[in-house]
């Protein structure tokens, strides 16, 4: 055996609040990748809820990498929360018409801050909040009610609000290592024969890895 299968939504017997993700999604402009689950007592399926203001005609894209770790409540803002900010006022007036349809911004002039994406795994604590446009990088690991405004190094572990970077998890030459290795995309079998080096913190092992 070689772990369990990415296609199933509910991967631990008997466990119905953890599932694997992109089984749960059916939106385009949301990517997951393969192991990344959501723990929520209340189901998996509650994960959409927690993607805010992600409108097609934005067309802006949530990217979540493999074997990503995303707890309870986590939410994500995209670009639709933004309001324009150059006027007195950052009050919407457009969107409620009667003649102030009038006000509605040029299109490309709200702010936008692109894509938001995150790495490889990843591990994302309890009710943790990623602004729109955040880029998180690889082995990262976002602390409980955390809120992440700027993007995240990898192998970093930050907390806070607003989120900062608290320590590293091993060096930058390590990281470097870690980057190139890259297990997150080896296949299951592979994965299987170097779990021990994989769970472990030996790099030289990992590295060695067939």
């Amino acid at each position: 055996m070689h772990g369990p299968n990415p296609e199933y939504k509910t991967p631990i017997e008997g466990v119905e609040q953890v599932g694997f993700l992109k089984n749960y999604v059916d939106n385009p402009n949301i990517e997951v990748g393969d192991y990344t689950y959501y723990d929520d007592p209340n189901g998996p399926q509650n994960f959409i809820n927690n993607v805010l203001y992600h409108f097609d005609f934005i067309g802006d894209k949530l990217i979540i990498g493999n074997f990503c770790a995303i707890a309870k409540d986590v939410t994500f803002m995209m670009n639709g929360a933004n309001h324009a900010m150059h006027g007195i006022s950052t009050y919407p007036f457009f969107i409620f018409g009667n003649g102030w349809e009038k006000s509605a911004p040029e299109p490309g002039t709200l702010p936008y801050k692109g894509n938001t994406q995150i790495g490889h795994d990843v591990w994302i604590g309890y009710n943790a909040t990623i602004m729109p446009g955040v880029k998180v990088g690889n082995g990262a690991i976002i602390a409980s009610k955390s809120v992440v405004t700027t993007d995240v190094p990898a192998f970093s572990i930050v907390g806070g609000n607003p989120a900062k970077v608290i320590k590293y998890r091993f060096s930058e030459k390590q990281i470097e290592q870690l980057e190139h290795i890259s297990w997150w995309l080896w296949d299951a079998q592979k994965i299987t024969r170097n779990l021990d080096a994989i769970t472990s913190s030996d790099i030289e092992a990992l590295s060695a890895a067939e």
